[in-house]
């Protein structure tokens, strides 16, 4: 299996690099389980933010991220944006949103108490990578909806042409592979 190495925070990762579609394939870069990486990587981030009331997530990649993030901003809370509404939900917003790495229309759900965490507060949308920007871009409007403002956008790293974004915070670059199809 072809792999990239990833240098980021002093770290070194080999992540394998994973067909998307028949010309496209990307480093897989999962941070799930990845304690030493998610620590560093969070005290990075934690350096570069400006300040900000709340961190908030789509669910479940950036999970861990954003609980060690809020640990070393000192934050008692954040949020989570679901990807299907749960039985202990009760009343919700969402917004429908399309992801390079999941290849279908998904919606992101936010039950109606952390949406009151959101109003009138000062948010960093937070993810592992940024790509194309969908994901990102469906979280700010939730977060609109929800009546925060959103002050920072920030993830581990940027994917492609988003390293070249201007109006995101990163710790790293990620290249995509492109490939002739057979």
């Amino acid at each position: 299996m072809n792999t990239y190495t990833l240098h980021i925070g002093g770290l070194t990762r080999e992540l394998p690099i994973i067909p998307i579609s028949d010309s496209l394939s990307i480093a897989s870069f999962v941070i799930l389980g990845d304690t030493e990486l998610v620590t560093q990587t969070a005290q990075d981030m934690a350096a570069k933010l400006p300040e900000v009331d709340l961190l908030v997530t789509a669910e479940a990649k950036g999970i861990p991220f954003v609980y060690e993030l809020s640990k070393q901003l000192r934050m008692k809370r954040y949020v989570v944006a679901r990807k299907s509404v749960k039985a202990y939900m009760g009343e919700t917003i969402s917004h429908k949103v399309n992801s390079i790495t999941t290849q279908k229309e998904q919606e992101l759900i936010l039950e109606k108490s952390d949406a009151e965490l959101i109003r009138g507060k000062r948010i960093a949308v937070v993810d592992d990578v940024i790509s194309t920007g969908e994901s990102l871009l469906a979280l700010e409007q939730l977060v609109a909806k929800a009546g925060g403002e959103v002050v920072a956008r920030a993830a581990i790293l940027a994917e492609g042409d988003a390293a070249k974004r201007d109006d995101i915070i990163f710790l790293g670059e990620l290249p995509l592979f492109q490939h002739q199809s057979k």
